[in-house]
């Protein structure tokens, strides 16, 4: 079984801060990490591949520096990694990407695509959708547990109100969530065997899509403006009897006239 994850390097949003001025993230300084529930969509991968054999392909999309993720991403466990980067690929938004990420997965042979649900730089949850409409495959998204029957999936998905069994044919498209499973470690024996191994870098001329489809041009969502929340204060302890206490709070919420 031959399995597809796509990752993504993201600066580590502890250490993120807005430039005040133009809105816009800084990212001189930041650490960049894997992004967390594409790290879930990897594990899975790794399991199923321990289980029902086969390959595993880690794909990002970015600066030359991701590749210290695919390289984690190897030790991990992957078998092979591409890294998808070109000048024209910058300013992508999630539809730009998503077309250059599936001309790059529709160049390989694949039964499973994994990806995490969303990244938390851009908290869209579009992506992984949009890479299966491109490839024309059955997507289920928010999967919490997978077990692979024959030619089909069993998922479970989780709902804002339950869980939804579904089963569906591959090829295939999942989308990770953190209590899919636990992600492993780098491993020390990976560390040591894949430390010579190449990781393939493919441009936007190796792949079959419109260059006017990527990057900028091929954006049509502009951001305007970046910002972080606001640090709630801290709450207000009331210590009255039930009654008291519902007259304080219906007060409170007629004085800021929420009521």
């Amino acid at each position: 079984m031959n399995i597809v994850v796509c990752v993504k390097q993201v600066p580590d949003t502890t250490a993120v801060k807005i430039d005040p001025k133009t809105g816009t993230l800084i990212r001189d300084g930041v650490p960049s990490i894997m992004n967390p529930e594409d790290k879930h969509a990897l594990e899975a991968a790794l399991q199923i591949k321990e289980t029902n054999g086969g390959k595993v392909t880690v794909i990002s999309m970015g600066l030359p520096m991701a590749k210290a993720t695919l390289r984690e991403a190897l030790c991990m466990g992957a078998d092979e990694a591409i890294l998808l980067t070109d000048r024209c690929l910058g300013g992508a938004d999630t539809l730009a990407t998503s077309k250059a990420i599936a001309g790059v997965i529709a160049k390989l042979d694949y039964d499973i695509v994994l990806a995490g649900r969303q990244a938390i730089d851009g908290d869209t949850a579009q992506v992984g959708p949009e890479i299966a409409e491109h490839l024309n495959i059955p997507q289920v998204t928010y999967v919490q547990d997978v077990k692979v029957e024959a030619d089909r999936l069993v998922v479970n998905r989780a709902l804002e109100d339950g869980y939804q069994l579904v089963e569906v044919k591959t090829p295939c498209l999942l989308t990770a969530i953190e209590e899919l499973n636990e992600a492993r470690y780098m491993n020390v024996a990976n560390i040591f065997s894949t430390s010579d191994d190449e990781i393939k870098v493919m441009t936007a001329d190796d792949i079959d899509v419109d260059k006017a489809e990527l990057g900028l041009k091929g954006s049509p969502t502009k951001v305007k403006k970046s910002m972080t929340k606001e640090v709630k204060g801290a709450g207000e302890l009331v210590k009255e009897s039930p009654k008291n206490a519902a007259y304080y709070v219906v007060g409170k919420l007629q004085e800021k006239h929420y009521i």
